[in-house]
């Protein structure tokens, strides 16, 4: 196993975020975190990235424990796409694809032709080549997602891990970031790790999904096993229609229009408080 989490516990202060959380991820595996808003999913991202350190348990990367990695060690064996996109300074597309590249820099730090030969790959995966001199803060979200993207890649790592990396992406983009990740995952044996609030491209694209209630994991397995009306129903709280995509025989959540309508009634028929005249 390229990723082993061994009974994960985590609190912030005293409040318990992460318990008991073990799950393994293999060469190549897309494993997809998924969850209602603060049920752990980024506190876990960055417990794998040793942003965190866990109260309890532990995290092992090719069998070897993620404490005992160096920093650059880290950043050469995992790439991470957070969800912010923000810069603070004009770099340039190029400049800030090549900082994936900073763990490989030897000496005075100098990139090599060899270095930018992998940015320019990276940026023409993600399909932001002909973007390379212009500066990032001129781009659109989604533009700057796609650049992070580029520069976990250029950090070839074994291991990407990405926080809602289709938040800012119109359908278009979130299609072909789905299937690169994948490309990559079943191409070149990278293991990804992905945090994300929609359910079907989930279905369409993960080899596993993990599902989070609360801190704990309240299923695991592929997207047929864990993506039942059932399960979301008890995690979400809402009730929703699953049957198979036609094209891709993965799971398809659909929210029924009936229960929409119901709770916008619910809304309208609030009866407001009574406001006594003096």
């Amino acid at each position: 196993m390229i990723v082993k989490v061994n009974n994960i516990c985590f609190s912030y202060d005293r409040n318990p975020v992460l318990r008991n959380i073990s799950f393994e991820v293999g060469q190549g595996e897309f494993v997809s975190l998924i969850g209602p808003n603060g049920s752990g999913k980024t506190t876990l991202l960055k417990i794998l990235m040793r942003l965190l350190i866990p109260n309890k348990g532990e995290v092992l990367i090719f069998n070897r424990n993620l404490n005992s990695y160096s920093l650059k060690e880290i950043a050469r064996i995992i790439g991470f796409v957070p969800q912010d996109n923000f810069f603070a300074f004009p770099y340039t597309v190029m400049e800030v694809v090549l900082m994936g590249r900073t763990p490989y820099l030897r000496g005075i730090g100098f990139e090599s032709s060899e270095d930018i030969e992998i940015a320019l790959e990276a940026m023409e995966l993600t399909n932001i080549k002909e973007l390379a001199d212009k500066p990032v803060t001129s781009l659109s979200f989604g533009e700057r997602q796609m650049v992070l993207i580029a520069r976990a890649l250029a950090q070839k790592p074994k291991i990407i891990l990405l926080d809602e990396p289709n938040a800012h992406l119109d359908i278009l983009h979130q299609i072909e970031t789905f299937s690169l990740l994948k490309t990559l995952a079943r191409e070149r044996n990278t293991s990804i790790i992905s945090v994300s609030h929609d359910l079907n491209l989930i279905s369409s694209y993960s080899d596993k999904v993990i599902l989070l209630s609360k801190g704990q994991i309240y299923a695991i397995g592929k997207p047929d096993i864990v993506l039942t009306e059932e399960n979301i129903k008890d995690v979400y709280g809402t009730d929703v229609l699953v049957d198979l995509n036609p094209a891709t025989g993965t799971p398809r959540i659909t929210l029924l229009p009936d229960k929409i309508g119901q709770s916008a009634d619910k809304l309208k028929n609030k009866k407001e408080p009574k406001h006594e005249h003096l």
